[in-house]
């Protein structure tokens, strides 16, 4: 390897503040992808060998330090690779900047589907957008055996929770759900106050008969809903929120993350034959070797970032960031996060299939796509497996009042 031949990504993520726990989940994740690819001899391009460097700064969770960040990465202090921070309001103010620039800007951390409508040139996308994630969720909805499906949507203010909701929506109106007769009976959109909130939510869910609740927002929006839907004063047989993918779902809400099911990005144990890079099981071990800690979504989409780019360099043939960019349209591979396709046009990412997770005995269960049922690993399929937890829930629930009792049976 020539000396000073190094080849240097640069990024901004929350070491610090409210996305802390993500932001060094990435980082770490990057720290390791950047040691085994300079381990096994770096990236060759033209017949020139480069080493990884990576140049990470910790924006506290603040849209504006990210901004002043992005700017010196563009600009003072140059690098040859933008990644993306954690967290779509970050991604929204970091993209800009790095399309002024000309510089490929790898997003790995927002999910909203706004980001991808605004004729970015260098942006491309690792992970489903976010009107994807309640989708296969609303399908399996509908297979359940209810007379009818009566669907109640609590979103944040915020443009991802927006997208959620809308995806869901879009999924509960197509025809092949209305004739399975899911309907959307209530939508709730603000912030949601447990103090303020839940007396005016609790008699709306319970005037539509509820059966069916989707929540979209941020963790803590997520945390608050769940406890309101699994107190002893509603009956709703089946919960699910962006939360509930997250390793410490159950840790913050207990028992009452039985049987509540999540979109999830990634899991380490799905079963995946990457054609680029380790396995999840190898990241896994690769990963707790390293850091003494278990990784979760945001170390295994970061570290696919990684690997899809340099696939991307490879097909380029070239450092240059719009022909790494075109290369990205043409990508067609699998990583230890799974598929990956990217719109050649807006960048956004249409290969990945999001996963569908249950909270069991304390655990996640993925239980979509269906794990082999030959491996004995899933006793029932989806549509029943969703059910059972839940009725579980309700059965530890305290005994009701009588008039509860006669609410619920009218």
């Amino acid at each position: 390897m020539q000396p000073g031949s190094k080849l240097t990504i640069g990024l901004s993520l929350s070491l610090s503040g409210r996305y802390a726990a993500m932001g060094r989940q990435a980082e770490s994740a990057l720290r390791l992808f950047v040691a085994d690819t300079n381990s096994a001899g770096g990236v060759e391009v033209e017949g020139r060998r480069y080493e990884l460097a990576l140049e990470c700064f910790d924006d506290q969770g603040d849209q504006r330090r990210v901004v002043s960040i992005y700017r010196v990465f563009c600009s003072d202090r140059r690098v040859d690779l933008l990644f993306s921070p954690y967290g779509s309001g970050a991604v929204r103010a970091a993209a800009p900047l790095a399309d002024e620039a000309g510089l490929l800007f790898v997003n790995h951390g927002g999910a909203d589907d706004g980001i991808y409508q605004r004729g970015y040139r260098m942006l491309v996308g690792v992970l489903t957008p976010a009107s994807g994630y309640m989708t296969e969720l609303a399908r399996l909805v509908s297979t359940l055996k209810f007379w009818r499906k009566r669907v109640a949507i609590v979103a944040a203010a915020s443009p991802f929770a927006d997208a959620v909701a809308e995806g869901a929506e879009r999924a509960c109106a197509q025809r092949l759900m209305r004739r399975r007769r899911v309907r959307i009976r209530v939508k709730y959109r603000g912030s949601f106050d447990p103090e303020n909130s839940s007396e005016r939510l609790y008699r709306v869910l319970r005037r539509n008969r509820i059966n069916v609740l989707f929540s979209a927002g941020s963790y803590e929006h997520d945390l608050a809903v769940m406890r309101f839907a699994t107190s002893e004063r509603l009956y709703i047989p089946v919960l699910g929120c962006v939360a509930a993918g997250v390793n410490r779902f159950y840790r913050d809400l207990g028992a009452s993350a039985e049987g509540v099911v999540g979109p999830a990005q990634w899991d380490p144990l799905i079963e995946v034959r990457p054609l680029l890079g380790p396995s999840p099981r190898e990241f896994v071990a690769r990963f707790r070797a390293t850091t003494g800690y278990e990784p979760d979504y945001p170390a295994a989409q970061a570290y696919a970032a990684g690997v899809l780019t340099m696939a991307a360099i490879s097909a380029a043939g070239s450092l240059d960031s719009a022909r790494i960019r075109a290369a990205f349209g043409g990508l067609r591979n699998t990583t230890l996060f799974g598929n990956c396709e990217i719109n050649p046009r807006t960048g956004e990412q249409i290969g990945h299939q999001m996963l569908l997770v249950q909270w069991h005995g304390g655990r996640k269960v993925i239980i979509h796509p269906e794990p082999d049922l030959r491996r004995g690993e899933l006793e029932f399929p989806s549509g029943w497996r969703l059910l059972l937890s839940s009725l579980q829930m309700l059965r530890m629930k305290r005994r009701d009042s009588p008039e509860e009792s006669a609410a619920r049976h009218e």
